[in-house]
């Protein structure tokens, strides 16, 4: 069997949660590839996500392991079987893979939560904004350079706008709404924008304002993602050594916690529209 020279976020959790599977049954690679009637070295391949694996033999596994939970079973077999290849495909080798695996992690997305408290949250920006940010974060980026991650994040809104969009909140404080990431235009435009989506019936758009007490932060930007279980959501955070997708079960608790507290912080949204409006005058 050919091994993928660069498995996939989603290929790589599927890959993460087998091995915890065979880990809570307390068995090594070896006994688990015996069972099967393999090689440990292909249960290794499995584990690191190089090789993929039937729905067949994913649940010869399950049983092997005890894993009675067919829930968990079902989601992890869709995972195995899906060999769809989505739009963001045809940006591998021109983008960085993350990228790629956050326009993945979105498509599957039961639904999707954003806290934001410099820029305006990825799937709620103009391409105006998107261009001005990109042009200011990689200054040395030539123009193609530019287009490309900014058509990449124009695409990536296709989760709230196509039929059957996936149901969306917004957690934005008001220090990124204010923040004049371009022009005095582009940032009318960008307000503008926000509120017409927050108007749709699966989008929710809420404002955390400077004039709130006992409001801390939350450390850095936060994409929440929800998996077909609560074990199988996935949590991104961007830090200065790249892209991290957080998945431990214990870091999936804390976010959740994190991202309510910073919900109930917040305007609800008639009162955050009619805020974004108010600073819209001001503009």
């Amino acid at each position: 069997m050919v091994l993928r020279r660069e498995p996939t976020a989603r290929q790589l959790r599927l890959a993460v949660e087998l091995r915890r599977l065979r880990d809570a049954a307390g068995l090594a690679a070896r006994e688990a590839a015996a069972l099967l009637g393999v090689s440990h070295v292909q249960i290794s391949h499995i584990e690191s996500g190089l090789t993929g694996v039937s729905e067949e033999r994913l649940r010869r596994l399950a049983a092997n392991y005890a894993c009675s939970d067919e829930s968990l079973i079902q989601a992890l077999a869709a995972m195995a079987t899906d060999r769809a290849r989505g739009w963001w495909e045809e940006y591998r080798h021109r983008l960085p893979t993350p990228y790629l695996d956050l326009s993945e992690l979105e498509h599957h997305a039961s639904y999707r939560w954003d806290a934001d408290f410099l820029h305006v949250p990825g799937l709620l920006q103009t391409e105006d904004y998107a261009r001005a940010l990109f042009s200011y974060v990689n200054p040395e980026f030539p123009a193609g350079e530019v287009s490309l991650r900014v058509e990449h994040r124009m695409r990536r809104r296709v989760i709230i706008e196509r039929p059957g969009p996936t149901p969306y909140v917004a957690v934005i404080h008001e220090g990124a709404l204010r923040i004049r990431v371009g022009d005095r235009p582009a940032a009318r435009a960008q307000l503008a924008r926000v509120l017409d989506l927050s108007e749709a019936d699966h989008v929710t758009v809420r404002v955390i304002p400077f004039d709130l007490d006992g409001f801390a932060g939350a450390g850095s930007a936060m994409v929440y993602a929800g998996g077909p279980l609560p074990r199988l959501d996935t949590v991104v955070r961007d830090g200065p050594h790249g892209t991290a997708f957080v998945d431990a079960e214990a870091q999936l608790d804390r976010f959740r916690t994190l991202f309510r507290r910073l919900e109930a912080s917040s305007l609800e949204p008639q009162r955050s529209r009619d805020f974004i409006h108010r600073l819209a005058k001001e503009l």
